[in-house]
C-alpha cells in the first residue's frame, strides 16, 4: 500500500506556534488544576521544539 504524501503549505516553525498558540488559549479557557497543568507544559515543549528547529537550522553562527 502506497503512502499518502502531501506537501505542507507551512513550515515546521509555522506549524509549531500555532499548536503552542492553540495550547495556550486551551489552558486559558481551563479552570486551575492538572488539566490545565498539562497544557501548559504541551506549550512549552512544543515552543522548545520551535527554538531547537530554529537552532538547527542556524548556521553556527552563535
Amino acid at each position: 500500500m502506497p503512502r499518502r504524501r502531501f506537501k505542507q503549505n507551512q513550515s515546521l516553525e509555522e506549524r509549531l506556534i500555532e499548536q503552542a498558540m492553540r495550547l495556550r488559549q486551551e489552558a486559558i479557557a481551563l479552570p486551575d488544576g492538572i488539566a490545565r497543568e498539562e497544557t501548559l507544559s504541551r506549550a512549552a515543549q512544543t515552543e522548545a521544539a520551535v527554538q531547537m528547529s530554529q537552532w538547527l537550522r542556524s548556521k553556527g553562527d552563535a
